[in-house]
């Protein structure tokens, strides 16, 4: 016969995977499984940290476990739009304009800014609130330096969000990547609609053209609605992406 914990795993996917059970919805307690399939805790923690590998399920500490919200892959070391990167996917996406805001470089962060323009040079700052599928998916934090990049003054991004914006207008010749965890501030939390100090997954990127910078953003997703993923092949000693690199910010 097949064994039990194998049954709990093909009768929560097939919910799961045939819409019946929607992302973000509870799955039975563990006591509930234990007495519909006549078996041990054990077998429904196995079956259930199963799921949870596949990215079917989510186990959240003192409140049960959840349909997992689909997740996002970006390539790594790709320069890609946000929208694109859903619709690739099959999501819907939307945006918001939060913030849009023209400073002067003392007045900006100094750890974003610092060596990129010279002292009272103008940086258009922006934040951004990315949704797909109707969630808040990521928070798009930006400096665009108006040195090098003098049309986005008058670009208000009404119709097209920044990333995509900068993709059609300036071509880049660096680009520098940081991915790290972070857990959630309270603005943070309360933009994504998480709780503060819940995990997060955070893109920091900055793209040159020549010796100018052209733009620094912090991206910020919550960790269960996105991934990072990319192939990677041995050029010359090197490792470059097996998707390739865009060409523009």
């Amino acid at each position: 016969m097949e064994p039990i914990y194998l049954r709990i795993i093909k009768d929560i996917e097939a919910k799961i995977l045939s819409g019946e059970w929607r992302p973000g919805d509870r799955i039975p307690r563990e006591h509930d499984l234990c007495g519909n399939y006549g078996c041990s805790r054990m077998t429904v923690t196995k079956a259930l940290s199963t799921l949870v590998q596949r990215g079917l399920v989510v186990r959240r500490r003192k409140t049960g476990s959840f349909v997992a919200t689909p997740q996002i892959d970006r390539t790594v070391m790709d320069i890609q739009d946000i929208g694109t990167e859903a619709a690739l996917a099959g999501f819907e996406h939307r945006y918001e304009i939060l913030t849009w805001k023209i400073e002067i470089v003392e007045t900006a962060d100094a750890s974003q800014t610092r060596g990129a323009a010279d002292p009272g040079a103008e940086v258009l700052r922006i934040q951004c609130l990315h949704i797909v599928d109707g969630k808040p998916t990521a928070i798009e934090r930006r400096i665009i330096y108006l040195d090098t990049v003098p049309q986005a003054r008058s670009e208000r991004f009404d119709t097209v969000p920044p990333a995509k914006w900068l993709l059609s207008q300036v071509p880049w010749s660096k680009a520098k990547h940081i991915i790290r965890a972070v857990c959630a501030d309270a603005a943070t939390a309360r933009i994504l609609q998480i709780e503060r100090g819940e995990p997060c997954l955070n893109l920091i990127r900055q793209t040159w053209q020549n010796d100018h910078m052209v733009t620094y953003v912090e991206i910020t997703h919550p960790g269960d609605r996105f991934q990072f993923a990319g192939v990677f092949h041995p050029v010359e000693g090197l490792h470059q992406s097996g998707n390739g690199a865009g060409a523009y910010p």
